[in-house]
């Protein structure tokens, strides 16, 4: 699984023209799957992002997790994050699973992901061709893959 992982100020998910998931301070989740993803990866990726310390303590230092500062998290698929660009100018997206992987893997992250932090996570719709909206706050921006555990 692959992920893009914005601190804002609010986020939406619009489907034609109707927002259909939106939040105010918290993190926007992008995330991809990979055909090779399994349960283990989901679990390992909703514990990360519920512990990630990104938002600001007294001190003005990144010290306080999505749930320290009382915040909420938006997860949207993103297939093209596992795009690749090695060859021509086209990326290529062999390497983001199928529905019949990612949907499962998908609803079972996002599940997790509210079991760790006891609240519900509003998403997009899988598949669906949404607009993102987003006040990036910082900006904020980290990369988690869980084939490359940094």
């Amino acid at each position: 699984m692959r992920t893009v992982i914005q601190r804002v100020q609010s986020a939406s998910v619009s489907i034609a023209g109707d927002v259909v998931a939106m939040i105010d301070k918290g993190l926007l989740v992008l995330l991809g799957v990979q055909p090779d993803d399994t349960d283990d990866d989901a679990a390992w990726l909703a514990a990360k992002i519920a512990r990630l310390r990104v938002f600001d303590d007294a001190n003005g230092v990144m010290n306080r997790s999505v749930q320290d500062a009382g915040g909420d998290i938006l997860v949207v698929s993103q297939f093209t994050l596992m795009a690749s660009t090695k060859k021509g100018n086209r990326p290529s997206y062999i390497r983001a699973a199928s529905p019949e992987i990612a949907v499962p893997l998908y609803e079972r992250f996002t599940w997790l992901l509210s079991k760790e932090t006891g609240k519900p996570i509003p998403t997009g719709r899988f598949g669906a061709d949404m607009k993102v909206s987003l006040v990036n706050d910082g900006p904020v921006t980290i990369c988690i893959d869980t084939k490359n555990k940094e």
